[in-house]
């Protein structure tokens, strides 16, 4: 993810700041530059820019002024009371319900950088040319059947419709989900990226020139979906799925190979995108071993060859995980990458690399 600075101190301010700590100036994030940026108090109501575009003025997000839930800007011209990400949204908590409103507020923070992640790939958030369905969320509750039980709601995706269990923002549910699933990784924003995979892969193969590649190396994604699901969660991955998947349940169906994949392509990319932002070197000291040693100076949205981002990559996460060991923490990054992995990562990287340059060319074009 890109830094930003105040604009009024350049103080460093985090994607989630709503005012700087060292000057009080009202901060935004703006989609047009995909930067939080500094504003100031318009006589009309609105905000202007402190720097930069000061024709336009601009109002916080309806959940923002409401909540206190969001920090993104619409213009106030703009009819939609919500920013781009918020408008997404289908169905979010009772916030009458105790504790909903917290678990809400870190559900929408996780969400936006997804949604930012989308678009700085240039990806569609509510594509209309082939009638493909729009991106959309429900955040809902566990809710009681008839028998009095508990009904769980089943994080997932259809047809556009990205569901989370509210009860994923809870880091002790959250936390027992994933030893209960024998996941080393269980985030929120993973549960985003993973299921936003699902959703681009109808928007970007279904109907492309990519699926034959696609299942080439993924697998055949006609294979029933259900009865895949069934075997697996009956019979567990086998023994070395580590070998071609990034994840044990990668293994389970080529478009669960595909959305595990996707979601870690997110991963890597923005964490290198921060990691450049922060200008961060890797040499370790004690050996001039190559392949350990970087400086992180790629721009990981933008760089054509994803080798040169693996290459970028695993210094970076030796380093990260020999950090959060000096910490007491379990490894920040829980994988190994065999090169079939790789070759997945790479063709998602082609694909998103070519709808760049279409996008780049249809707004050249109007």
């Amino acid at each position: 993810m890109r830094l930003s600075t105040c604009g009024s101190c350049g103080q460093l301010v985090y994607f989630e700041n709503t005012s700087c700590t060292a000057c009080g100036a009202l901060l935004g994030f703006s989609v047009e530059t995909l930067k939080v940026e500094a504003f100031k108090q318009h006589k009309n109501g609105g905000l202007k820019l402190l720097n930069g575009n000061k024709s336009k003025t601009y109002r916080y997000c309806a959940n923002g002024l409401i909540y206190n839930a969001c920090n993104w800007v619409v213009e106030l011209a703009d009819d939609h009371e919500l920013c781009v990400a918020c408008r997404l949204n289908r169905t979010i908590p009772d916030l009458a319900v105790a504790n909903n409103l917290f678990l809400w507020s870190k559900i929408e923070t996780e969400k936006r950088r997804l949604i930012y992640s989308l678009l700085a790939l240039s990806l569609p958030l509510a594509p209309s040319a082939d009638n493909s369905p729009q991106l959309a969320f429900d955040f809902l509750m566990d809710s009681p059947c008839v028998s009095g039980e508990s009904g769980p709601v089943l994080t997932g995706h259809a047809n556009g419709l990205i569901t989370l269990n509210v009860k994923e923002a809870d880091a002790s549910y959250r936390e027992k989900m994933r030893e209960q699933m024998a996941e080393p990784y269980r985030t929120l924003l993973g549960h985003f990226r993973h299921e936003s995979g699902h959703y681009y892969w109808d928007i970007l193969v279904r109907n492309s020139k990519w699926l034959e590649p696609v299942r080439e190396l993924f697998g055949d994604d006609s294979l029933d979906y259900g009865s895949a699901l069934k075997a697996y969660y009956e019979n567990g991955p086998t023994n070395d799925w580590q070998l071609n998947y990034v994840s044990a349940y990668a293994s389970s169906h080529p478009w669960e190979d595909w959305a595990e994949t996707w979601a870690h392509y997110l991963h890597i990319i923005d964490t290198l995108e921060t990691a450049r932002e922060f200008g961060l070197q890797v040499h370790p000291q004690p050996t001039a071993n190559q392949q350990l040693q970087v400086d992180v100076e790629i721009n990981p949205y933008r760089t054509k060859s994803f080798r040169s981002i693996i290459e970028h990559w695993f210094p970076l996460t030796y380093a990260l995980n020999s950090l959060n060991r000096s910490m007491g923490h379990e490894h920040a990054y829980p994988f190994v990458l065999g090169e079939p992995v790789i070759k997945k990562l790479d063709l998602i990287h082609q694909i998103l690399q070519e709808n760049i340059q279409l996008t780049n060319k249809v707004a050249l074009q109007k």
